[in-house]
C-alpha cells in the first residue's frame, strides 16, 4: 500500500485556465488522476481493523487525502463537482472513526489529519 500512495499517485495542477473547460485534455487527466486516487484512498481505508490503525490514517488521511486529493478540491470551483467529489472522499472513511469520536467529542479529541479537509467542507 506504501509503494501504491508514494509512486502511483500522480494528480498534476494545471493553470486555471487550462482545466475550466471541462472537455479539455489537461481537466479529463487531472480528473481520471482525482477519481483513482479515491478509489485508492477507498481501498487503503478498507484495511481499518485489519492494519495497524496508525498505519492506515497515516497512508490514507496524512499521504493521500492531504498531499493530493485535497490540493485538487481546493482547486475546484465551488458547485456541484466540488460537492460530489467530498462527497466520494467522505464515503471512503470508516464508519467507526466517528462512532469512536461521538464518545470523544466531550474530551476534545478528534482527528486531527482531518481538520484540512474539515476546513475545505465549511469554507
Amino acid at each position: 500500500m506504501k509503494k501504491s500512495v508514494e509512486e502511483d499517485v500522480f494528480i498534476p495542477l494545471y493553470p486555471k485556465s487550462s482545466v475550466e473547460d471541462k472537455s479539455s485534455l489537461c481537466s479529463k487527466f487531472q480528473e481520471r488522476r482525482f477519481w483513482t486516487a479515491v478509489k485508492l484512498l477507498s481501498n487503503v481505508l478498507v484495511w481499518d481493523g485489519i492494519v495497524q490503525e496508525d498505519t492506515v490514517r497515516d497512508l490514507g488521511l496524512s499521504k493521500l487525502l492531504n498531499r493530493y486529493l485535497l490540493l485538487n478540491l481546493s482547486n475546484t470551483p465551488p458547485g456541484p463537482d466540488n460537492i460530489e467529489k467530498c462527497n466520494k472522499v467522505v464515503a471512503c472513511f470508516p464508519e467507526r472513526w466517528f462512532r469512536d469520536l461521538n464518545r470523544d467529542l466531550n474530551s476534545g479529541s478528534s482527528l486531527p489529519e482531518l481538520r484540512s479537509f474539515c476546513q475545505h467542507l465549511l469554507q
